[in-house]
């Protein structure tokens, strides 16, 4: 049996300064301000959305695809909150996504964040908090992630956390209606394990 197999839902993950669970019907209004509120911001790095994705039909629809996603064990969707003053409060979005198993036993990385909360060192914080989820509890062989050349953002929350730069994929991703190159990084259990080890020498 699997490891993930006997998982019910998205597991809760708790770091430092953030927080990491499953979106939540009571998380919509927040959600919901924190999208709009950094529409502009996070427009360059995403596929389109429009005023009806921010709707509470979708919301709904995308709680009930997410469940089933991770009660299937092939994406797990987290919501990122800043555990300021005792009070949680939602930051951001990652995704493990598209989870192969068999001889490739690999996951697809993507995240958001918010643009308040931006470039103080929150997401890679919490990429840091999904990799024992990643290689331990769903016992993966290896972790994609892909951004936009000049992300260097992005570029150094995969870097801090032990990624490497693998290739160059042209026209990758629709992004804001345009498909784009993106840069690949990737990180091994090997070199997960490997950090590991170097950060627990005295």
């Amino acid at each position: 049996m699997w490891p993930w197999s006997t998982r019910e839902d998205t597991p809760t993950l708790q770091g430092r300064r953030v927080m990491l669970r499953g979106p939540r019907w009571s998380d919509y209004d927040d959600w919901r301000a924190l999208r709009r509120g950094s529409r502009e911001f996070l427009k360059p790095f995403e596929p389109r959305w429009s005023e009806v994705d921010l709707s509470r039909s979708v919301f709904s629809a995308r709680l009930r695809r997410n469940r089933e996603e991770a009660l299937a064990g092939t994406d797990f969707t987290y919501f990122i909150f800043l555990n300021e003053h005792g009070s949680p409060r939602l930051v951001g979005g990652l995704t493990l996504s598209n989870i192969r198993r068999r001889a490739a036993q690999h996951v697809t990385l993507g995240y958001w964040m918010g643009r308040d909360y931006a470039g103080k060192g929150l997401m890679g914080e919490a990429v840091g908090v999904v990799l024992p989820y990643v290689f331990e509890t769903l016992g993966l062989h290896r972790i994609h992630a892909a951004f936009l050349p000049a992300n260097i953002a992005s570029r150094r929350v995969l870097e801090k956390n032990g990624f490497r730069e693998e290739g160059y994929a042209e026209n990758y991703l629709q992004i804001d209606g345009k498909w784009a190159d993106h840069v690949l990084f990737g990180l091994t259990r090997e070199r997960y394990e490997a950090g590991k080890r170097l950060r627990s020498r005295p």
